[in-house]
């Protein structure tokens, strides 16, 4: 599964808790993080600042918190949301096919990338889904392939590359851009090299991406709520990330290892199913 381009204020991250690689229509799903709720910490301890949010996946993190406060305090609230507002005015018709549009011309890529990770039916599908919306489509514009069942089988560069074995790298946070991880963000870049900057001409690939952006803000606005409730906003980002990014390289299905870390003060689940039947009984006591 692929992500989709982002310049929004937090896109990739949060993308994982809207479906992640879905097209603006689709609906949104609940993935959950690690990240504890405030009724958790709470219970546990009566000041926030005692819990340590630190990750050693983020090795940058001093860093990459003031990036992320500049993104949610500055780039966010007074660039990005101001003209995706102004999109989003845009009829929808007419943003659907530009979103049509940059879809369509990652195909191939994603074709490239499925051939790599040794998946030749899903490049057949990238392939056949690029045929048919280039032509029936009229460039893209419409997914006719969608319309007829065709879905989509997006992979990226740096999923293939994870897939080989190749380390993610630290977890960086880019201004206006969002988290990422080197191999993630990386990959992007070998596949702008690789297929869009000879496809189309710099400021359309520079649109492209936009668009695909701004399509993103508009519809993360309904989550935003979320992200207030949090106690820790980048925690939870970050977290939200990670769970997007193996859910990317494993097409959907990660290792269950390391899913339940909330609960590893139990060391054997028999002592639990035996404690709770006492448990009960003490309460009706």
């Amino acid at each position: 599964m692929r992500k989709e381009g982002s310049v929004g204020l937090f896109a990739l991250a949060l993308l994982v808790l809207s479906g992640c690689s879905q097209t603006p229509d689709e609906q949104n799903g609940d993935i959950a993080t690690n990240v504890p709720s405030e009724e958790q910490v709470s219970s546990s301890s009566g000041d926030f600042d005692d819990f340590d949010f630190s990750d050693e996946r983020d090795p940058f993190e001093n860093f990459n918190r003031s990036m992320w406060d500049l993104t949610r305090d500055v780039i966010d609230p007074y660039i990005i949301l101001p003209i995706a507002n102004t999109y989003e005015r845009t009829p929808r018709p007419i943003r659907r096919g530009l979103y049509n549009f940059t879809d369509n011309i990652d195909e191939p890529v994603s074709a490239i990338n499925n051939l790599l990770q040794r998946k030749p039916k899903s490049a057949a599908i990238n392939l056949g889904r690029f045929i048919m919306n280039s032509t029936f489509g009229v460039f893209g514009l419409f997914d006719v392939a969608s319309q007829m069942g065709v879905g989509r089988e997006k992979e990226s560069f740096g999923e293939t590359l994870s897939v080989y074995g190749v380390p993610d790298g630290p977890y960086i946070m880019i201004p206006g851009a969002g988290p990422t991880v080197v191999i993630d963000r990386g990959g992007d870049l070998m596949e702008g090299y690789l297929w869009a900057t000879n496809f189309l001409s710099t400021p359309a690939t520079i649109t492209a991406f936009v668009i695909r952006g701004l399509e993103q803000r508009i519809e993360l606005k309904q989550l935003e709520p979320m992200l207030e409730n949090s106690i820790d906003e980048y925690a939870f980002i970050r977290e939200a990330y990670f769970s997007y990014w193996l859910d990317k390289v494993y097409d959907g299905n990660p290792p269950l290892e390391n899913q339940y870390d909330d609960w590893d003060d139990w060391d054997d689940w028999d002592d639990w199913e035996q404690s709770e039947p006492e448990s009960a009984a003490a309460e009706e006591n």
